[in-house]
C-alpha cells in the first residue's frame, strides 16, 4: 500500500484521455479515461466485448486509437520514441503463440535477445518455476506451463510496465496461484501491472484498484474492497420462483438493500442473508409461490457489476 500511496504524488505510469476505437459494427471503446500509478496493479473488469482487450492493445501500442491521448512512462506512441517505449514493456496476450519446436530455455533466450537490457534467462525461469522444464520443447508443455512461459517471456526484458490479458484463463487452481505469485513478486520490485480478468478472486487479490468497463466506458473505479462496500450490503441472495412477484415488494423487506431482476433470477443485496431469507419465503408463500433455486454468497466485484448493469461479468 505504501508503494501505491506514494505513487499518487508522481505522474501516472500509464494514462489515457478520451480514448476511442471504432470498428465497422461496434464502438469498442467510447471516450475512456484512465490513470495507472507507478507500482500499482490496475485491473480492467467487464464482460466479453466490453472493450478491455481493445483498450489494452491501444495502451500497448498494438492498435491505433481513433481519438484520444495515451501517455506511457512520460512518452506518447508515434512521437519517435516507440522503440524505447517497447523496451520498457512486458506483454502477455490472451493466447501467446510460441514455437513448439524450441525448448523453454531457447524460447526465453530468444525473447531476451529482443531487449537491450534485461534479466538473466536462468533467473526468470527460476521465477516462473520452469527450471525443471528448461530442456523440454514448448509443444510438450501443459497449459499452465505454457502460461508461465509466456509470463517469463514478458518479464525477461525487465519491464517497468507489465500488461497481462486474462493471464490465468483456463488454468487449474495450482497453476493460477503460481501466476499470481509471479505477478506479486514483480509488483514488490516496483513494477506496474495492468491486468484484464474475469476472475473476481484474482482481481481482489492482485489489484490495488480496478475499473469496471461496460460498452467501452468506465462505469465504476476504486479499490476492490471499496467497490464492494459501495453496495451497502455484505451478502447476496439469488433465487428463482415458480411465479412472479413485485420487485417493490421484495425491496421493502427488512434488511434488503437493493433488488435486481437478472434474467429469470432475483438478486437481493442484503446485510445478512439469514434474517432476510424467511421474509422472502413468507412473501412468496403469501402469493402462493415457492422458491425453486437458491444461493447465497458474500458480496464480490461481480455483484457490483450486476448492481450497476443488471447482468453478469461473464455474460456475452
Amino acid at each position: 500500500m505504501t508503494n501505491v500511496m506514494s505513487a499518487h504524488a508522481t505522474a501516472p505510469a500509464v494514462s489515457c484521455r478520451g480514448l476511442v476505437k471504432r470498428y465497422p459494427d461496434v464502438l469498442a471503446v467510447d471516450g475512456l479515461d484512465l490513470d495507472v500509478h507507478p507500482g500499482e496493479c490496475f485491473g480492467l473488469l467487464g464482460p466479453n466485448g466490453a472493450g478491455k482487450t481493445t483498450t489494452v492493445e491501444m495502451l500497448e501500442g498494438l492498435t491505433t486509437p481513433d481519438a484520444g491521448d495515451i501517455t506511457l512512462l512520460g512518452e506518447r506512441w508515434g512521437q519517435g520514441h516507440d522503440r524505447r517505449l517497447r523496451q520498457q514493456l512486458g506483454v502477455q496476450l490472451q493466447e501467446t503463440k510460441l514455437s513448439e519446436k524450441l525448448t523453454v530455455r531457447e524460447t526465453v533466450r530468444l525473447f531476451r535477445s529482443f531487449f537491450d537490457e534485461g534479466r538473466e534467462v536462468e533467473a526468470v525461469m527460476d521465477l516462473a518455476g520452469l527450471q525443471e522444464k528448461a530442456g523440454a520443447r514448448v509443444g510438450k508443455l501443459s497449459g499452465g506451463q505454457k502460461q508461465r512461459l509466456a509470463l517469463a517471456c514478458a518479464l525477461v526484458g525487465a519491464p517497468k510496465v507489465l500488461f497481462l490479458d486474462e493471464p490465468s484463463t483456463g488454468l487449474d487452481p495450482q497453476a493460477r496461484l503460481r501466476v499470481w505469485e509471479i505477478v506479486e513478486q514483480f509488483k514488490q520490485l516496483g513494477g506496474t501491472v495492468i491486468l484484464t480478468t474475469h476472475y473476481m478472486e484474482e482481481a481482489a487479490r492482485l489489484c490495488d484498484r480496478v475499473a469496471i468497463i461496460d460498452h467501452g466506458k468506465v462505469i465504476a473505479q476504486d479499490a476492490p474492497a471499496a467497490l464492494v462496500d459501495s453496495l451497502g450490503a455484505r451478502q447476496v441472495i439469488t433465487f428463482t420462483a415458480d411465479g412472479d412477484i413485485d420487485q417493490a415488494e421484495l425491496a421493502a423487506l427488512p434488511g434488503v438493500r437493493s433488488v435486481i431482476r437478472q434474467s429469470e433470477s432475483w438478486v437481493l443485496n442484503v446485510e445478512q442473508a439469514g434474517p432476510v431469507l424467511p421474509s422472502v419465503i413468507n412473501a412468496l408463500a403469501a402469493r402462493g409461490l415457492q422458491m425453486e433455486r437458491l444461493s447465497t454468497h458474500q458480496a464480490t466485484l461481480e455483484d457490483v457489476f450486476v448492481h450497476l448493469t443488471g447482468r453478469g461479468l461473464r455474460d456475452e
